[in-house]
């Protein structure tokens, strides 16, 4: 449930200021263990886009504990929120500026997750397994990870971040349904390289690629007015597509991700090379996901997950775009058209 009037103006929490003052955050609460102590997944017919959360009580309270922090703090209301088996994804605003901070107020939450957890475990100690219980046979918190809090500093992310939270249950079931295309890969080797990867790796086994390299030399000359050249080299790369050519690209500039949604869009396999790994439960992005489960994308990278990394840096632009070239190069059984 989405509580926000279509016409409501956003004031965003920048990066670097107070977590006191107003802004959209992000907030997920996680069983570590993984296991499905708050809710089952329900897909009727198989299909993905009926999937749904049946709440165990546990799962009951800790979204009625979430409503509860609302009535401690007025300033604090809920956008939308998904329980799932193992985790609470909820988009909270925080309208006005508060005496305390947002990550005291999600502290509190936190606490009082705890503390529902332990009153489930003591009730059905006897139905758990060794892994919720210690050895003196008392039963060990749940939710001992703290929270974790994400600003949204920019306008495009709260659309992104409600539908992602909204699309939670169906992305589950797919990947219940397709779990090969979901799989983190390691040790994928190409020109004597190894890669992590996720999607199909089917893919690899095409013999006719070519990069997607927008040359900064054509984006310069398109801003001076000559976008003939630019014009020109995108609309090969999708006219190769169309042939059957399979794509390679980090994708960075604006001008590759405008090709990436053109293949995306018409149904075209691609690879896509990124400079993050993958973590734990790894989904791709929205615009990604429908292409991983129907196996025409293949997500490479080079370096294990880094759960810092938020930024590209250019000597990584640089090294990736070459690896898309060296992936064309080892692959293909002919060059690849440039």
């Amino acid at each position: 449930m989405i509580i926000m009037e279509e016409n409501e103006r956003w004031q965003w929490q920048e990066p670097g200021t107070a977590w006191k003052g107003m802004g959209v955050y992000h907030i997920t609460l996680t069983v570590p263990s993984r296991k499905p102590l708050l809710g089952t997944l329900v897909t009727p017919d198989g299909d993905p886009s009926k999937a749904r959360i049946e709440r165990t009580a546990l799962g009951n309270a800790i979204v009625e504990e979430l409503f509860v922090m609302c009535k401690h703090y007025p300033a604090v209301r809920i956008l939308q929120f998904c329980l799932m088996p193992d985790h609470l994804h909820a988009v909270i605003h925080v309208t006005q500026r508060m005496d305390t901070s947002i990550r005291s107020v999600i502290r509190g939450y936190w606490q009082g997750a705890k503390k529902l957890g332990r009153a489930y475990t003591s009730a059905v100690a006897p139905e758990l397994n060794s892994e919720t219980m210690n050895e003196g046979g008392f039963p060990f918190p749940i939710f001992t990870e703290r929270p974790f809090i994400r600003p949204l500093s920019r306008r495009g992310q709260l659309k992104t971040m409600i539908r992602y939270v909204q699309m939670n249950p169906q992305r589950l079931a797919t990947k219940r349904l397709r779990p090969g295309y979901f799989r983190v890969q390691e040790d994928i080797e190409i020109g004597g390289r190894k890669y992590d990867g996720v999607g199909n790796v089917a893919i690899l086994m095409e013999r006719r690629l070519a990069t997607v390299h927008v040359r900064s030399t054509m984006v310069k000359a398109a801003a001076q007015g000559d976008d003939i050249p630019l014009r020109n080299y995108m609309n090969s790369r999708v006219l190769m597509a169309r042939k059957g050519v399979i794509m390679v690209s980090p994708f960075i500039s604006p001008q590759e991700k405008q090709v990436m949604q053109v293949l995306l869009q018409e149904g075209y396999p691609l690879i896509l090379l990124t400079n993050n790994g993958f973590r734990n439960y790894y989904k791709p992005a929205d615009n990604l996901f429908d292409a991983c489960a129907e196996g025409r994308l293949l997500i490479l990278s080079p370096w294990h997950h880094n759960e810092g990394k938020r930024h590209i840096s250019r000597s990584e632009c640089v090294a990736l775009n070459a690896m898309a070239e060296e992936t064309c190069k080892d692959l293909n059984d002919t060059d690849d058209g440039e």
